[in-house]
């Protein structure tokens, strides 16, 4: 897979933490600023996705959820 080079600012604070989990992770900041990314995006993926069929299947169980909540 092909690298390429970013550039951002952070908070001071946020990267000095950041540093101090690829050292105890034992990985470059490479490593860790990756992982985050594929994990970040996801997660972003995902939500609208479950949220959806979460509506759907109180939408189909509204009865049900009336029941439950006498």
């Amino acid at each position: 897979m092909a690298n390429i080079k970013i550039s951002s600012q952070v908070e001071k604070e946020q990267w000095e933490a950041l540093q101090a989990l690829a050292r105890e992770s034992h990985q470059s900041i490479s490593g860790v600023l990756t992982e985050a990314i594929a994990d970040y995006v996801r997660k972003r993926r995902l939500r609208p996705f479950v949220l959806s069929h979460l509506e759907d299947s109180m939408n189909e169980n509204e009865e049900l959820g009336r029941r439950l909540a006498e």
